[in-house]
C-alpha cells in the first residue's frame, strides 16, 4: 500500500478496507505520511463520506491509536455527556456534579473552545488555580474519590484523533460527519465509560446548522456507542441563541454555580435536567427519564450539587473561594452597554455573532495557541422573546482589548433584531435518537 493509491481510491467513491484505514493513521501519528497527504485524505473524506463499515473502523482505530482507560475498578455504571459545541453551552458545568451527586460516576474529558463555539476546559480554567491537565492515574483517583473528574484529553488518549483535529480545522474539513463521529467517539470511548449521553445542537450556532445534518451525525454517533457496547442516548436541541445570559469564561462559570446554588435559568436547566436524567437513568439510579430529571431537581434543591462541584474544584487545585464569593474576581477594564434600536420585542438573537464578537474581545480564541481573557464576555440582558423599550440595555460586553472594544460592541448589537409581536419558538429539545431510531422528544 501507498498514500497517494488510498487517496486515489477515496476520491473515486471507494470503500476503504480496515488495512488501508490503519495505513492512514498509523503513518500519519508515525509521521510516514506527511501533513500535506492526509489532508488530501481528509478532503476526498468530506466530499466522498465513509460507509457505516469505514466510520466504525475508523473510530475503532482512532480509539485504538493509544489507551484505552481501565475504570472497572470503580464501582457503578460509569456514564459522560458529549456535546458537539454552542455558544454559552455551559452545560457540563452544572450537569457533571448534578449526576454524581446523584450516585452515577461521571468520568469526563472535555475539549477547549475554537472558532465561535466556547470549550468546558477554557470555562474550568477561569477559576483560579484549577488544573484540567492530569495525568491517567490522577484522573483515576479523582473519580474514585469524588466520583467526577473533569479533564482535557491526554497524551494517552486517541493520540490520533488529537492530532488529525488540527489538521481538519485548518483544511475546512471539521464539519464531515464521519470524521466528527470518529472524532467524539474515539476519545468517548477511550476514557473508560459505560454509557453516554450526546448533545448534538442544530441552528445558526451550532457546527450542523440544519436538522437533517444533525439527525444524521446523532443517528452515527449512537449506532457507533451501541456498536461497541456503550448504551448511548442522543438528544438533538436546538441552539439559535446562546444558552443562558452568559457569554465568556468565567461569566459562564458564575452563571453555573448560580444555578447549582438554585437559580431556575430555564433554558439552562430544562437541558441541564433532560441531559442529566438521562445519565441517572443510564446509570442505573432511575427506572426511567422522568424519575431521573426528579433525581436532579432533588440534589440541587438540598444543596448537594453545588457541594459536589466545589469538592470536584477543590480536588483539582481549584480556588473555591471565587465560586462562594464570584464579586471578588478580577473585573475587565471595561464595560460598555448594548441599548435596544427600537421598541417591541426581541426577535432573535444572532450565537454566531455573538460568538464571533466574543472572539475579538478575548473570550475565544481561532488558533489554537491564542490566549484566552477570562474575564472577557457578554451578558445578555435580554432575550428572544422579551419585550423592550427604546434604548433599554439588552446586552454588556466586557472587555480589556481597547482596540477590538468598539467593533465587538456594534457586532454585539448587529446580532439582536427587534420585532412587533413576540416570536413563537419551537421545543429547546427537538428529538431523541436511541438504538430504535428518531422520536420526536417529549417527557
Amino acid at each position: 500500500m501507498n498514500a497517494n493509491e488510498i487517496i486515489r481510491k477515496k476520491r473515486d467513491g471507494g470503500e476503504l478496507t480496515r488495512p488501508e484505514l490503519q495505513y492512514v493513521i498509523d503513518g500519519y501519528v508515525k509521521g510516514t505520511i506527511p501533513d500535506y497527504q492526509t489532508a488530501a485524505f481528509l478532503m476526498a473524506t468530506y466530499f466522498r463520506g465513509m460507509t457505516d463499515a469505514e466510520t466504525s473502523e475508523f473510530t475503532r482505530l482512532m480509539l485504538h491509536s493509544g489507551d484505552v482507560v481501565d475504570l472497572s475498578h470503580i464501582a457503578g455504571i460509569k456514564v459522560d455527556k458529549h456535546s458537539t459545541g454552542g455558544v454559552g453551552d455551559k452545560i457540563s458545568l452544572p450537569l457533571a456534579p448534578i449526576v454524581a451527586a446523584c450516585g452515577v460516576p461521571v468520568p469526563m474529558i472535555s475539549g477547549r473552545g475554537l472558532g465561535h463555539t466556547g470549550g468546558t476546559l477554557d470555562k474550568l480554567e477561569s477559576i483560579p488555580g484549577f488544573k484540567t491537565s492530569l495525568s491517567i492515574d490522577e484522573y483515576k483517583e479523582v473519580i474514585a474519590e469524588i466520583g467526577v473528574v473533569m479533564i482535557g484529553q491526554t497524551q494517552e488518549i486517541a493520540p490520533a484523533d488529537k492530532k488529525m483535529y488540527s489538521l481538519r480545522d485548518v483544511t475546512s474539513t471539521v464539519e464531515c460527519i464521519p470524521l466528527i463521529a470518529g472524532s467524539i467517539m474515539s476519545k468517548k470511548l477511550a476514557e473508560g465509560i459505560d454509557a453516554l449521553v450526546l448533545d448534538v445542537k442544530t441552528g445558526r450556532g451550532a457546527f450542523m446548522q440544519s436538522y437533517e445534518r444533525a439527525e444524521v451525525l446523532a443517528t452515527a454517533l449512537v449506532r457507533i456507542g451501541n456498536s461497541f457496547g456503550k448504551e448511548t442516548i442522543a438528544f438533538i436541541t436546538r441552539m439559535d441563541e446562546p444558552l443562558g445570559y452568559a457569554v465568556g469564561n468565567w461569566l459562564e462559570v458564575v452563571e453555573s454555580v448560580d444555578c447549582l446554588r438554585g437559580k431556575h435559568i430555564p433554558d439552562i436547566m430544562e437541558l441541564t435536567y433532560v441531559l442529566g436524567g438521562a445519565m441517572v437513568m443510564l446509570g442505573g439510579k432511575a427506572a426511567d427519564l422522568r424519575e431521573g430529571i426528579e433525581r436532579c431537581k432533588e440534589v440541587v434543591a438540598s444543596g448537594a450539587a453545588y457541594e459536589k462541584f466545589r469538592a470536584l474544584v477543590k480536588r483539582q487545585g481549584g480556588d473555591v473561594a471565587f465560586l462562594d464569593h464570584p464579586e471578588t474576581y478580577p473585573r475587565s477594564k471595561h464595560e460598555v452597554e448594548i441599548t435596544a434600536r427600537r421598541a417591541g420585542f426581541i426577535g432573535s438573537v444572532d450565537s454566531l455573532e455573538l460568538g464571533f464578537a466574543g472572539i475579538m474581545i478575548g473570550a475565544g480564541r481561532t488558533k489554537v495557541d491564542d490566549v484566552i481573557d477570562p474575564k472577557a464576555g457578554i451578558l445578555l440582558r435580554k432575550k428572544a422573546g422579551d419585550s423592550v423599550v427604546l434604548g433599554e440595555t439588552v446586552a454588556t460586553v466586557y472587555a480589556d482589548n481597547d482596540a477590538a472594544l468598539v467593533p465587538a460592541a456594534e457586532r454585539v448589537a448587529r446580532a439582536f433584531s427587534y420585532a412587533d409581536t413576540a416570536p413563537e419558538f419551537g421545543p429547546l429539545v427537538i428529538s431523541r435518537v436511541d438504538g430504535d431510531g428518531v422520536q420526536p422528544f417529549h417527557l
